[in-house]
Parts: structure tokens; sequence; C-alpha cells
């Protein structure tokens, strides 16, 4: 009896969301004042892989403790 040969289940990974709130200013900086993102980093969202996504994150993180924003 020939074995049965399953198909490879691929689970996509969700897309890493935005961390807009809808408080939509740059600073002096090029810097968003609600997410902590630059200009550049919010056109180029849609098109960044997860990877970057979470590095970004990660930027927005310590750009808002440097501002004074996060303790």
């Amino acid at each position: 009896m020939a074995e049965k040969v399953l198909p490879e289940v691929v689970t996509a990974e969700r897309p890493v969301r935005s961390p807009c709130i809808s408080v939509c200013a740059l600073n002096e900086q090029d810097i968003c004042e609600g997410c902590f993102r630059s200009g550049m980093e919010i056109s180029r969202w849609g098109t960044m892989s997860n990877d970057e996504r979470r590095q970004i994150l990660k930027t927005c993180t310590e750009r808002a403790r440097a501002m004074g924003r996060l303790w």
C-alpha cells in the first residue's frame, strides 16, 4: 500500500500592525508625535516586511523614551 503524502501546510504570518494612533503630526525632526515613526517610515510601512516593521517599532520605542514620552 502506498503511503499518503499530505500537502505542506503553509501558515501565513499576519502583518505587523501599524502603530498609528491617528495623531498624525510630524515635528521638526520629521518624527510623528503620535506613533514616533519618521515620515519615510510611515510612507514605506505598507511595503515593509514584518522583520522591518518590528525593527521600526523598536526604534519608535527608543525615540519615545528619548523624547520623554515613555519611562
